[in-house]
């Protein structure tokens, strides 16, 4: 394995050619030989919601799956049924993003689709929030994401192909009352995908940000508090990563699930006082 000054796991010393990571495999991975002959998708947050299901669908398709999240046992059960290569791994943790792209690239020798779906929520008044959960999200949403494209990207660069699809969220696009660290966070990750699309150009390396409305998974639960709107609806984890896969499949730049959601979004830069004073009453 080759460590520059920046600690990542694949960027070769100025001067020589890019290679491929020799180390052995982290202590207690398990799983199949590498196998160059399949497209390999890296999947976090694939222990449930929308990584869970999106693993599915590339499965279906006879994907190589590198599935990652805290859960072992959830994983496993994603894994189920398929050849998924199962990669523990706390994206939390200060060298969490580092250690699970060595592995990853070590299992397989490359990725070619990052699909960035590991995520957490808080909602309530941003006077009330602790500081400790401003940490969290920040950390798991925006930062962790961050720095795991910016381990896998330099072997998509050096194959001169791949795709880093960031899940959004409509929050980042329009601002949610009572979820403003979240909406921060996922407006962050929307400005990036689009920083980072122009910074690729030419390299083969695309850049999708798919945008979902409220999805019906445990999300709602686990931030403490339920989704009580009637509108936008609840679509489910399998719609999301339909999305994923046509967005991969046609080389997309940024979808919306469902569709009519690019609307409000394009409001707030055509007409900002007619978005404001819907955001006003709705949002």
């Amino acid at each position: 394995m080759t460590l520059t000054g920046s600690g990542s796991a694949y960027d070769p010393p100025a001067g020589a050619a890019p290679r491929r990571p020799a180390a052995p495999s982290p202590a207690g991975e398990h799983g199949p030989p590498r196998r160059l002959d399949r497209r390999v998708a890296l999947v976090t947050g694939a222990s449930s919601g929308i990584g869970a299901a999106t693993a599915r669908r590339f499965a279906m398709d006879g994907w190589q799956l590198l599935l990652t999240g805290r859960d072992r046992h959830r994983l496993e059960r994603t894994a189920s049924g398929t050849s998924a290569v199962v990669l523990p791994a706390d994206l939390a943790a200060p060298d969490g993003p580092r250690l699970l792209a060595q592995s990853a690239l070590h299992r397989t020798g490359r990725v070619d689709v990052l699909v960035a779906g590991a995520g957490i929520g808080w909602a309530g008044p941003f006077a009330a929030m602790p500081h400790t959960d401003i940490d969290r999200v920040l950390t798991l949403d925006l930062n962790a994401t961050l720095h795991l494209v910016r381990e896998v990207l330099p072997s998509m660069i050096a194959a001169g192909q791949g795709r880093v699809v960031l899940i959004g969220s409509i929050a980042g696009c329009v601002g949610v009352r009572e979820e403003a660290v979240y909406s921060a966070a996922k407006a962050a990750l929307a400005a990036f995908s689009e920083a980072l699309r122009q910074e690729l150009r030419g390299t083969g390396v695309g850049v999708t940000l798919v945008v979902p409305g409220p999805v019906d998974t445990a999300f709602f639960a686990r931030r403490g508090k339920p989704y009580d709107r009637s509108h936008p609806r609840k679509v489910s984890p399998g719609r999301v990563a339909g999305a994923v896969w046509d967005a991969v499949r046609e080389d997309r730049d940024q979808v919306y699930v469902p569709a009519w959601l690019a609307l409000p979004d394009r409001l707030r830069a055509l007409a900002p006082g007619v978005f404001r004073r819907l955001l006003n009453r709705f949002g």
